[in-house]
């Protein structure tokens, strides 16, 4: 229950830093953000590393494994700050809560784990799901939600890599690193887009603010989920963070809900906790056969 109870609430802080990234948006160059917030995440991260005692430099920092996930870091933020700004923040959040089928089926290509035909199915379900929301071939169907996609395949490659990477890497040298990969990405977006920076203003600044310190939080509070509880009870409950996105995206933005926003939420989020069901029960048939 305490392990659950961090989870929901990574999951509500996750969300409200969307929102405020969005809101964000409008007063201030995307490129901009992204280097502000990554820059501040990661002076906060490699405080905490120190304390700890991490050293913030080592060889396992760029082995290839960490290079594979910075690059897939650059690809996830960048691509989904984007969609945050261009997109309804409900869309984005649904969208980005397939992550959990596309590692499932990466990882059996990947790392030649074992997936069975029900597992396939559930992902290709789930896959069908966000074809829903997106509504290719419709008029209702718009190419900015592809950007919400690219972000989604950059975090299941970064989820990915985090697997293959040293494990001598502490979590807050992987929180350094993975926002100095934002810092980089809104660097190389404001130099393509050619967009000067900005001086915040007092909103901006506090809204930047916020975002650092509710992105620190609630990647603090998923750390402790994960840690306070058995993996596979606490992590169902990351798909709370699509309740919160759509009910801030209607709440703050003014956005409405269509039956294919709700059918492809539904085959998402089914296929996603069928997976996870079946995982459990393959691990524990092999915990019993041993």
């Amino acid at each position: 229950m305490v392990g659950a109870a961090w989870m929901i609430v990574a999951m509500a802080a996750f969300a409200v830093e969307d929102a405020l990234v969005k809101a964000m948006s409008g007063l201030l160059p995307v490129g901009q953000i992204l280097t502000l917030f990554g820059l501040g995440g990661a002076l906060i991260f490699a405080a905490i590393a120190v304390r700890q005692g991490d050293a913030l430099m080592t060889w396992d920092v760029v082995s290839p494994a960490m290079r594979i996930r910075v690059f897939f870091e650059i690809t996830g933020r960048l691509f989904y700050v984007l969609a945050l700004a261009l997109i309804p923040l409900s869309t984005a959040t649904v969208i980005l809560q397939a992550t959990p089928l596309v590692v499932v089926a990466s990882a059996a290509v990947i790392f030649d784990e074992r997936v069975g035909w029900r597992r396939w199915t559930a992902i290709v379900l789930g896959l069908v799901g966000v074809l829903i929301i997106l509504r290719p071939g419709t008029e209702g169907f718009s190419a900015l939600s592809l950007l919400a996609v690219i972000g989604m395949l950059g975090f299941a490659g970064r989820d990915l890599a985090s697997r293959a990477a040293p494990k001598s890497l502490s979590t807050a040298i992987l929180g350094l690193y993975g926002f100095l990969a934002l810092a980089v990405a809104g660097l190389l977006f404001s130099l393509w887009q050619g967009e000067a920076f900005r001086l915040p203003d007092a909103r901006a600044t506090v809204l930047l603010l916020a975002v650092i310190v509710i992105g620190i939080g609630a990647y603090s509070c998923l750390m402790k989920a994960m840690r306070s509880g058995d993996v596979s009870a606490v992590t169902p409950f990351r798909y709370t963070r699509l309740l919160f996105g759509i009910a801030l995206g209607i709440a703050l933005f003014g956005e409405t809900l269509t039956m294919g926003m709700l059918a492809g939420s539904g085959l998402i989020v089914l296929s996603g906790l069928f997976i996870l069901w079946r995982g459990q029960k393959k691990a524990a048939e092999v915990g019993s056969t041993i």
